[in-house]
């Protein structure tokens, strides 16, 4: 397996569907909205391009497995396993909001080797493989060198339909608020992580998240010299459905203050 060949390809096939994604933004009715639970929301759109990146990466790879949102394919493989997020912020997308994204990463028995993320409104490709570095549009990245959470921007993403941890989560904001320059909500998980590896914010904490929401993004970080963990400061990250990710940085002090209120 030759990883920086796959990404290229896969990075083509992710514009393209990109370009569908966008042009459907354009004329996009919300008496399409689908709910597959309590604000959780879904449209034609993800669920075609879904199906267009399943088709296209099983041509790339004809024996992995699929890790899906939609669910188009779930069957896991031996070695390798794609994990997709064909519209990661698709509230963003149904309320026209022009922050969203396509998610793709590739698991080898179990570690991350390759992500892209595809932030389609400002058709920037994210990319980075095992060992390879992270790319913008083919540009090497890095993480910022902010060396205190006072030199910072965070990011975040408010829970939308778990609320039993709401009051520790407002109480992590609200040290944070008093510490940094300042956070940022956006609507999309895999920007945020994408935005954190090529240093426009300098760290990231959400949970209720799943695997496809945080795959490719965390490869990204890692290959851009940032940091990655769960809020134990673990590798736990999808099995808790939560993140931390870094410039590696601030890594102790941001984990201090989210380990705090989270560590039960």
């Amino acid at each position: 397996m030759v990883l920086p060949i796959i990404t290229q390809k896969l990075i083509q096939l992710t514009k393209g569907v990109g370009e569908f994604i966008r042009g459907e933004a354009q004329i996009f009715d919300r008496e399409h909205i689908e709910y597959k639970g309590l604000h959780d929301m879904v449209s034609y759109v993800d669920k075609t391009a879904e199906r267009e990146l399943v088709n296209g990466l099983s041509q790339i790879l004809p024996d992995a497995g699929f890790i899906t949102e939609e669910q188009t394919k779930v069957e896991l493989g031996d070695e390798y396993n794609w994990i997709v997020d064909p519209l990661d912020g698709t509230t963003n997308f149904i309320h026209g909001v022009p922050v969203f994204s396509i998610s793709i990463a590739l698991q080898y028995k179990g570690e991350l080797v390759l992500g892209v993320v595809y932030e389609i409104n400002r058709d920037e490709c994210f990319s980075a493989w095992k060992n390879g570095g992270a790319y913008l549009n083919g540009k090497r990245i890095s993480v910022s060198n902010a060396p205190k959470i006072e030199n910072t921007l965070l990011a975040t993403g408010f829970p939308f339909y778990e609320f039993s941890k709401m009051e520790k989560y407002i109480n992590v904001l609200r040290i944070l608020m008093q510490k940094c320059h300042g956070l940022r909500r956006i609507g999309s998980a895999a920007v945020d992580l994408a935005y954190v590896a090529c240093g426009r914010f300098d760290g990231y904490f959400e949970y209720n998240l799943n695997s496809y929401d945080m795959a490719a993004g965390m490869i990204l970080v890692t290959e851009a010299g940032g940091q990655t963990f769960d809020f134990k400061g673990g590798n736990g990250c999808f099995e808790r459905r939560e993140i931390i990710a870094t410039n590696g940085r601030i890594s102790s002090e941001l984990l201090e203050v989210v380990k705090k209120e989270f560590a039960d």
